[in-house]
């Protein structure tokens, strides 16, 4: 079977992560790496802390979200009802959305439980709608980089758009995992903003999708010590932490 996670300490993060790669027998796009610590520098070169990563094997490919029967979806959908007209009701869209998405598990032969509640809304936007699933052994529903978790995601707001003539927020997530990746990414943020400070150097983070910058983003945009910086093209585009002198 397969090792799903390695943990590796060496004197910087480039050297553990290719350590772990080589041990593992995988390239880098096929792990996610956490930097649980990220070392220092003792005082005059005595009592220095190597750094600790976590490497976490991602789930290989899936052909388990069947897009194009997940788009007959959307057309059968758009053929056999009208768009509402009159005031939105957000308490159908939300059962409009719970239905859907347990129509798309069907269609993979998921079993989950659905699980759809209202978030928060502001002045400006109206309540998004949460939807979490629950079962045993759903990382095939994540995917590699939450890949198929966001297209699963993305095609249920198509649909549900499609029935309801107009975009809804929608936000799916399965068994907790978004919730604990902005947790792990916001813990990230300081250890890197931290090793930024006391090293004086830029610190580099992976490549990271748009959302997931965005939270490291907004987890230091009131650090007086650092700012921040988006480089490179996607799909390699990552944060730069850049110490403040």
């Amino acid at each position: 079977m397969q090792q799903t996670t390695l943990e590796k300490i060496a004197p910087t993060v480039e050297q553990a992560v290719e350590e772990g790669l080589q041990e593992l027998g995988l390239r880098r796009d096929q792990v996610e790496v956490e930097v649980i610590d990220g070392g220092s520098k003792g005082l005059f070169g005595l009592g220095n802390r190597e750094v600790r990563v976590l490497l976490r094997v991602l789930p290989e490919e899936t052909e388990a979200l069947d897009i194009n029967a997940a788009f007959e979806k959307i057309e059968s959908v758009s053929k056999k009802s009208e768009p509402v007209e009159g005031d939105f009701d957000i308490e159908n869209a939300r059962e409009i959305t719970k239905e859907t998405v347990e129509e798309l598990l069907e269609r993979m032969d998921v079993r989950a439980t659905v699980n759809v509640q209202l978030g928060e809304s502001d002045n400006h936007y109206m309540q998004p709608i949460l939807v979490e699933i629950e079962g045993n052994d759903l990382s095939i529903l994540i995917g590699r980089k939450a890949e198929t978790l966001d297209a699963l995601q993305y095609i249920t707001r198509l649909i549900v758009g499609k029935e309801l003539g107009r975009s809804v927020s929608i936000s799916i997530d399965v068994e907790g995992y978004r919730m604990r990746r902005e947790i792990n990414l916001r813990k990230l943020a300081q250890r890197m903003a931290s090793q930024a400070v006391s090293s004086g150097r830029k610190q580099s983070l992976e490549p990271m999708p748009a959302n997931e910058r965005r939270i490291i983003h907004l987890e230091l945009r009131d650090n007086e010590s650092v700012s921040t910086e988006s480089w490179g093209d996607e799909p390699r585009r990552k944060v730069v932490i850049v110490p403040k002198f």
